[in-house]
């Protein structure tokens, strides 16, 4: 088991900030990357829709034999989390880590003002999944947000550009108006945008992604249930695309760097 890889699931392209951090805090790992580019976005889908794509996927790399399961899409963390613990971890031994309360906790450590800002995708942001994580710290101002098309032009490739900072604008200004120090990147895509993002917030508004701050619960998990991997043997990192393998390719060489050799299409 320990020289099993780690299972990394994201409705797209987003989930590679993720799984850069997971390279590189825990370099040893073998991973499998899965983007279910056929069905992405998740944001505009219904709760129960995303539950099911969420799981099918999953379904998949259990049986591939992953060790860890990481849900590396707010979207689906937000509809499945309970579910995929009770269908996994429960029911097959394999720990399951999500994106929302690692981001959670740094921007609780991170606000000065009390003052957070969520953004997120709709799904997300309806489901209140941050509201209820963040319930715990009584005294924050909590400012959500759906920024619905950053999703669309990151998977897209566009990360620039005067079209994306209109529509950035447009988001982000009543949010920036409310005073925060801190924002919270609800969405495992939003820190390729992270440019744009900051240029509207300010530099005195702190970002918040998540993708750090889960490879360090990866990281806390495996050594808790004794996973890390012990061969010596150079790990294996495979990349899975339920849509387009070639164009899903060019967008995770460009993100995620030369460690994506090839993308296997997942029907």
């Amino acid at each position: 088991m320990n020289d099993s890889p780690i299972g990394i699931f994201d409705s797209g392209v987003g989930g590679l900030t993720v799984a850069r951090a997971i390279i590189d805090q825990l370099p040893n790992e073998s991973i499998i990357y899965v983007g279910d580019t056929a069905n992405t976005p998740y944001g505009p889908k219904s709760i129960p829709e995303v539950r099911e794509l969420a799981l099918s996927v999953m379904d998949k790399l259990a049986d591939e034999g992953v060790k860890l399961l990481v849900i590396a899409c707010n979207s689906a963390s937000a509809a499945v989390l309970r579910d995929a613990r009770e269908r996994y971890t429960v029911g097959r031994g394999i720990p399951v880590v999500e994106v929302i309360q690692p981001a959670v906790r740094r921007a609780v450590a991170s606000t000065r003002n009390r003052k957070v800002g969520v953004i997120g995708t709709n799904a997300t942001i309806a489901s209140q999944a941050y509201d209820d994580a963040f319930a715990a710290a009584v005294d924050l101002e909590i400012t959500s947000a759906p920024c619905p098309q950053f999703v669309d032009f990151v998977e897209r490739g566009i990360t620039s550009g005067p079209e994306l900072l209109a529509i950035a604008e447009t988001y982000l200004g009543p949010i920036r108006d409310s005073g925060v120090d801190t924002l919270v990147l609800g969405c495992t895509h939003y820190p390729l945008l992270t440019g744009a993002i900051s240029y509207v917030m300010g530099d005195n508004v702190t970002l918040v992604s998540s993708a750090e701050e889960t490879a360090k619960d990866v990281y806390r998990t495996m050594v808790e249930h004794n996973l890390l991997r012990t061969s010596n043997n150079a790990p294996t990192l495979r990349f899975q695309a339920t849509g387009d393998a070639e164009a899903f390719g060019k967008l995770a060489r460009r993100f995620l760097g030369p460690e994506v050799l090839s993308v296997e299409h997942l029907s």
